[in-house]
C-alpha cells in the first residue's frame, strides 16, 4: 500500500486550517495542522511531512522565521513550502524564494490554483531527489573507476614479476606461460585505456558543472520570474 502523501497546514484562521484538512483529506493527503510557526516546528519534528503549506502573518513565530529555521536544518531543508500571505507585494514575495520557499500565494486564493501549486511542489522536489540519487551513483562509479585503475596497475605490476618468473620454470612450460601473461598485458592496457578515456570524460564534463543547491536556486528562480 502506498504510503500517503504528509502535508502540514500552519495557520493561525482555525477556518482555513479546517478548510484545507477537509478539502485535502478527501482527496488522499495526509493532513496535519498547526496553528503557529512555534507549533508547526514541533510538529515537524514529530511528522516531518512531505510538504508545509504555511501562512506568513501569524503569532510568535511568522512564516519567514520558521522557514530561516527549516532551511538551516539539513533534516528538514529539502521539504517543500508553499507560503500564503495577505500581502501581494513583489519584495515580500522575492524575499520567501530568497529563503528557499517553492511557491507562494497571495490570498485570498482558488482551491483548484493552490492544488495545482501542491502537486507542482510536489513533482518538482521528486525530480530533484532522483537527481541526487543519480548524482550519488555516479560518484560512486567514478570512485570505483580510479579504483580499478589503481588496481590494474598493481596487477600490471604482478604480471610483470611473473614473467621474470618463467626463468624458473621448465622450458617447455615457458612459451604458454608467455603467451599467457602477453594476452592478459594486452587486456589490462586496453582496460586501462578505457578507464583513462572515461576520467578525461568525467573532468571534462565538472569543468561546467554546477552544484545542486545552485541548480535547484536556478530553476526555481526561473519557475517563478514574472
Amino acid at each position: 500500500m502506498k504510503n500517503q502523501t504528509k502535508i502540514l497546514v500552519v495557520d493561525d484562521d482555525p477556518v482555513n486550517r479546517d478548510f484545507f484538512q477537509l478539502m485535502l483529506s478527501k482527496l488522499g493527503f495526509l493532513v496535519e495542522e498547526g496553528y503557529d510557526g512555534m507549533d508547526a516546528l514541533e510538529k515537524i519534528k514529530k511528522v516531518k511531512p512531505d510538504l508545509i503549506l504555511l501562512d506568513n502573518i501569524m503569532p510568535r513565530m511568522s512564516g519567514f522565521e520558521l522557514t530561516k529555521i527549516l532551511k538551516k536544518d539539513a533534516a528538514f531543508e529539502e521539504i517543500p513550502i508553499i507560503m500564503f500571505s495577505a500581502l501581494d507585494d513583489v519584495q515580500d514575495k522575492l524575499a520567501g524564494f530568497e529563503l528557499g520557499i517553492d511557491d507562494y500565494i497571495t490570498k485570498p486564493f482558488n482551491f483548484s490554483e493552490v492544488l495545482a501549486r501542491i502537486k507542482a511542489a510536489l513533482r518538482n522536489r521528486e525530480l530533484f531527489a532522483q537527481i541526487v540519487i543519480r548524482e550519488s551513483r555516479l560518484n560512486l562509479a567514478e570512485a570505483l573507476c580510479h579504483d580499478m585503475k589503481q588496481h590494474l596497475g598493481d596487477f600490471a605490476g604482478s604480471i610483470n614479476e611473473l614473467d621474470s618468473a618463467v626463468a624458473l620454470i621448465p622450458s617447455d612450460l615457458t612459451g604458454a606461460v608467455k603467451e599467457k601473461t602477453g594476452m592478459i598485458r594486452k587486456r589490462i592496457a586496453e582496460l586501462d585505456a578505457r578507464i583513462e578515456k572515461t576520467i578525461l570524460e568525467w573532468d571534462a564534463l565538472k569543468k561546467n558543472e554546477i552544484g545542486l543547491s545552485t541548480l535547484e536556486a536556478q530553476i526555481r528562480k526561473f519557475l517563478h520570474q514574472d
